[in-house]
């Protein structure tokens, strides 16, 4: 079941936008690298539907693009040279089968109310292909951050769906291709800060990833405070301290692509 509208300012799933929203053009911006992989996926599509499209990281700028995004606090961030965003959902996608060369959706599949009927519309619009830039559950603990907010990983992988099933939801001959993530990647989601560990102790960095949402301020205390040592006794160094020159991370972060 959808579970619709939930939120103040319109957002249509487990996130309310209104309160965990602000800032987040700021520190989630597209990183250049990973829109290349987004864009290479589109093919040579020339209209382009970006669902849950949010601020508007990774629309192509030279594509005819229609966004689509139920938050009206995300929608008021879209920057001024992007189109203006319908508000609707995935669920019920206002525009005729077939309407589009191909379609796109970064980090939103996850927070949808219901996965299987926006697929489906998508799916229903889209001549072409469908390209979903999204996480594997099964590769979350990958990351180091497992070891301090466990918390904040479980209730990622509770949320994500697995890319398989994403694949097999919309048909076609479904691939999912591990994206790297670079050192110094522009997008603050939390693999992003893999050799960065300082930033991830700013509150206005874990705001913009809406997972840390999810738990109480008890676990965020926790890990400032577990992290933080680690950091100043040199611990996390010892364990970690390669991934400081680490080009890249083999993390969660895929890209779903359904022809």
């Amino acid at each position: 079941m959808s579970r619709g509208r939930t939120h103040q300012d319109g957002s249509a799933g487990d996130v309310d936008y209104a309160a965990h929203g602000v800032g987040y053009a700021d520190l989630r911006r597209a990183d250049p690298r990973i829109a290349a992989a987004v864009d290479a996926a589109l093919g040579d599509a020339r209209t382009v539907l970006n669902v849950g499209a949010g601020a508007g990281s990774y629309e192509p700028r030279d594509r005819a693009v229609t966004a689509v995004e139920p938050s009206a606090t995300m929608r008021a961030q879209r920057p001024a040279g992007l189109v203006p965003a319908i508000d609707a959902t995935a669920e019920s996608l206002p525009f005729d089968d077939r309407t589009f060369d191909a379609a796109m959706t970064t980090f939103s599949v996850h927070q949808w109310g219901d996965l299987a009927a926006g697929l489906r519309e998508v799916r229903r619009v889209t001549r072409g292909p469908v390209v979903v830039l999204t996480c594997d559950p099964a590769l979350l603990e990958r990351f180091w951050l497992a070891a301090y907010a466990p918390e904040v990983i479980a209730t990622e992988a509770r949320r994500y769906p697995a890319p398989e099933s994403i694949g097999a939801l919309l048909g076609g001959d479904a691939v999912v291709r591990g994206v790297p993530v670079p050192l110094d990647c522009t997008d603050g989601f939390g693999e992003a800060y893999y050799g960065r560990p300082e930033r991830l102790l700013e509150p206005e960095v874990r705001a913009a990833m809406s997972a840390w949402s999810f738990v109480d301020d008890a676990v965020h205390a926790r890990f400032v405070r577990d992290l933080g040592d680690d950091l100043a006794s040199g611990a996390w160094d010892a364990r970690h301290g390669h991934l400081r020159t680490q080009p890249t991370f083999d993390g969660s972060l895929v890209l779903v692509v359904a022809g």
